[in-house]
């Protein structure tokens, strides 16, 4: 695998790091033969830093390390993409990923990444723990809370559904699903966890019709 690589005229090729559930991107970095080999060997990202020119171990001593899932190269063999597991935050400074400001957000595209956003923002939560802030206030009040509020909006749901008011079904809905998210974050399941079960369940449904 390493043989067919293109490496730079400095010995390095770019690293996409990415979650491989949510496939959000934590960060690029570089990679040298010895980096990629050492990745390879510990199940681990390693990476070269050209500002201090050696090797280093992501998560060494911050504890936020990445356990690899898959790397892939692109088409013309001098990129790579890394899948990760990531233990903690990806960027020194506390973010989850690098990439957090936006240059351009195109709102026509739809919400339909939302969910995987809004995971994300509940994560970042959880670390940064900000004054004031609702979420935060959930953590500290600790899984009693989180569960009381979980049990209260889907009672909401009921109800609006029993009124048959579907603009409160809506909101009630949406408060539920934030919830939920926040309770998944404090049992520390990611959403994706909770989406591969339906998509396991889907498919062996199917699989036992096509059987029948």
């Amino acid at each position: 695998m390493i043989e067919g690589l293109k490496f730079d005229e400095k010995g390095l090729i770019t690293a996409v790091v990415q979650d491989a559930q949510s496939k959000e991107v934590l960060t690029v970095a570089y990679m040298n033969e010895e980096s990629l080999q050492k990745s390879i060997e510990t199940g681990e990202t390693w990476f070269y830093s050209r500002s201090r020119g050696e090797l280093w171990h992501k998560g060494e001593t911050s504890g936020n390390t990445q356990k690899i899932v898959s790397i892939k190269t692109d088409c013309d063999a001098d990129a790579l993409v890394v899948e990760v597991l990531p233990a903690g935050p990806a960027c020194h400074n506390g973010t989850i990923s690098c990439f957090t400001e936006t240059v351009l957000e195109n709102d026509s595209v739809g919400s339909v990444d939302i969910i995987p956003e809004l995971a994300r923002i509940i994560r970042q939560r959880e670390i940064d723990m900000p004054e004031g802030a609702y979420t935060t206030y959930l953590f500290e009040k600790g899984i009693d809370k989180i569960c009381k509020k979980v049990g209260e909006e889907a009672t909401e749901v009921v109800i609006g559904a029993k009124n048959r008011d579907v603009q409160e079904v809506k909101w009630e809905a949406a408060d539920l699903i934030y919830h939920l998210l926040v309770l998944l974050q404090e049992q520390k399941i990611d959403v994706y966890e909770v989406l591969e079960v339906l998509k396991s369940r889907h498919e062996e449904k199917r699989a036992s019709t096509k059987n029948q």
